[in-house]
């Protein structure tokens, strides 16, 4: 194991776990001017802000500019985060990580003009697309922070569709290197990468945005510093973590201290179809600190859903930043010092070389999901139902009938149904958990850049689980391919529905449908089709799951049902057989019948 991975590795220890402290914190009396601090928090946004525009201006693949799958990010001179730009919820703790094993790598041979990169998954948590870069910002003659851009680039090499069983078999792996050394690039370095992808000209065009980024990142935080002064800014920097900490941990100690479990599951690995893959997660709250255990979640998976371990850490700060501080910003290091993690290596969301690790955003959002649901006897008001937890794309490649070159692209993500709340439906058609700020690519350009015709892109009716409260609605996509072209879904949770709470019902599951030759597939078993060559007029329908329900169906709202009913959302009989509303012929509702409905349900359940 390299001493980068083993930096990570320690980090997550199953015996790293800090005590919990019974001492209450006040308030944060920092050197920081309380006008200055202001100023600088707006600034580091208004930076990161600035990072995510000039890559998305600049950037050649549409999963950048358009599905906005990249994070952007200013971080101390230690790698401890100060703003990140969202991006992907997930990379909280993947980049702060990255950036730390760069500087155990190379220690004081880091200076001025270095750019730095790697794409190693275990380092990262994530998959070989995630190419991350990082400039060291020097003030004063003192590293005094990074700024650092990780994005995904559609093509790395490695083998197209299918199921991957280890790292090898992925694409090109980047160790940690520099890409610039004191301002002159390393030509190697990009012959290397441009001679082991497919498409060079759009994965350089890439890599010179992420550049730009990250070199807009270090431009505008220098100038911060050269105006107010390095360490009147670092010292607001400092303020800004107290500040997020105090809030968290004030938040923290107002949740009943509990031990708090629950469980979930995948559907499968992609390998052993139908042999699921446990999720269990437990919660421990004493004081103003929580626990976020993930020791019972499966081990490590044959097929390719495995995530590093980054990526277990991020499940329980996103999991945590949701409970105790969803609004405040930037999002910083100091809102996750009062929560502590136990992933010990080697499982689905901590897997270690060589586990493949291509679709590693799959799993994470399902333990989210479930650390919701085992939170719920402590704070009923703040979490939701399951949510339809999967991208929902697809993934084709080609040869372009226009112009005879090859192309690869991904189609969606699709967005989904989220889990209703105590006092609200859940969304529909919003993006899975893992995705933050993540688009679906505009029908209009896929048509235009891709041999593709979308038919259909509409509400999923019946799909949010039905409650007091119901679960958003998932998608149908369907899209004819109009020429011939390689499919691949990857898609889970078709088994493992979007959970209700408190009585609400679950929400449908994800599924495919292909059609090929005139012939209509839907019975995949697991919703993973892998590798089928769809000729020109053949057809895929990509349905997204719905959000669980909050409560009981028939403590709905008649009217509201009505209202669902008019727009299409919920079926009549769906209306009258789950929700016990009866809707006379002009679509309103029939008060009397309604009420003798459900009197006489009540009764006999």
């Amino acid at each position: 194991m390299s001493k980068a991975r083993a930096k990570v590795a320690k980090t997550v220890s199953a015996k790293s776990t800090v005590k919990a402290t019974k001492k209450v914190v006040k308030a944060p009396q920092g050197k920081a001017d309380a006008v200055l601090t202001e100023i600088i928090r707006n600034g580091v946004l208004a930076v990161t802000e600035e990072m995510k525009t000039n890559l998305m201006r600049t950037a050649y693949n549409m999963i950048i500019y358009e599905a906005l799958d990249f994070t952007v990010g200013l971080y101390t001179a230690e790698g401890e985060t100060v703003s990140i730009g969202l991006g992907l919820p997930s990379f909280i703790r993947g980049m702060s990580n990255t950036i730390k094993a760069k500087i155990e790598h190379f220690g004081d041979d880091i200076q001025p003009g270095d750019i730095l990169v790697t794409n190693d998954a275990y380092i990262t948590g994530s998959h070989l697309h995630h190419f991350t870069f990082s400039i060291p910002i020097f003030n004063q003659g003192k590293l005094s922070g990074w700024s650092c851009c990780m994005a995904h680039w559609p093509d790395v090499g490695g083998v197209l569709g299918g199921v991957t069983t280890d790292i090898y078999s992925e694409g090109i792996q980047i160790p940690i290197v520099k890409y610039q050394k004191a301002g002159v690039i390393n030509q190697e370095l990009v012959d290397i990468i441009r001679m082991n992808v497919r498409i060079p000209d759009r994965a350089m065009g890439d890599l010179r945005a992420q550049i730009v980024a990250v070199k807009t990142g270090e431009k505008r935080f220098s100038e911060l510093l050269n105006r107010y002064g390095r360490e009147p800014v670092l010292d607001a920097i400092r303020r800004i973590m107290d500040i997020s900490e105090a809030a968290a941990r004030a938040r923290t100690r107002a949740i009943p201290d509990g031990v708090y479990e629950a469980e979930s599951y995948m559907d499968d690995d992609g390998v052993d179809i139908g042999t699921r893959v446990p999720i269990k997660v437990r919660v421990v709250k004493k004081g103003d600190r929580m626990t976020i255990d993930l020791s019972g979640v499966s081990p490590q998976v044959r097929g390719f859903y495995n995530s590093g371990p980054s990526t277990g850490i991020s499940c329980a700060q996103v999991a945590y930043k949701c409970l105790t501080s969803p609004t405040d910003y930037p999002i910083n290091e100091g809102s996750f010092r009062t929560l502590d993690t136990i992933v010990p290596l080697g499982t689905v969301v901590s897997a270690v070389k060589p586990a493949a690790m291509r679709w590693w955003m799959t799993f994470p959002m399902t333990i989210v999901d479930t650390v919701f649901k085992a939170m719920l006897p402590a704070m009923r008001d703040k979490v939701i139902g399951g949510h339809h937890a999967d991208l929902g794309i697809a993934m084709i490649n080609g040869i372009s009938p226009r112009d005879g070159r090859f192309y690869m692209s991904s189609v969606g993500p699709s967005g989904g149904g989220w889990g209703a709340k105590h006092n609200e439906d859940g969304m529909s058609a919003t993006v899975c958990m893992n995705d933050g700020d993540t688009h679906n690519n505009p029908v209009e350009q896929m048509e235009a850049k891709f041999p593709l015709l979308y038919e259909k892109h509409a509400l999923r009716q019946d799909s949010g689980g039905a409650g007091r409260f119901r679960g958003g609605l998932g998608t149908e996509q369907v899209v004819v391919a109009r020429s011939p072209m390689n499919f691949n879904a990857q898609v889970d949770r078709m088994h493992c529905k979007p959970w209700g709470l408190d009585g609400g019902h679950a929400g449908m599951g994800n599924q495919v449908i292909l059609t090929q030759g005139g012939k209509r597939q839907d019975d995949f078993p697991n919703a993973k089709v892998l590798m089928k060559r769809l000729a020109a007029g053949d057809s895929f329908v990509l349905l997204t799951g719905g959000g669980g329900g909050f409560g009981a169906p028939d403590q709905r709202d008649p009217q509201r049902v009505a209202h669902d009913v008019r727009h299409g959302y919920v079926s009549a009989e769906a209306a009258r057989n789950t929700y016990r509303v009866v809707l006379n012929a002009s679509g309103e509702v029939d008060t009397a019948a309604t009420s003798a409905l459900r009197k006489s349900a009540s009764n006999s359940a």
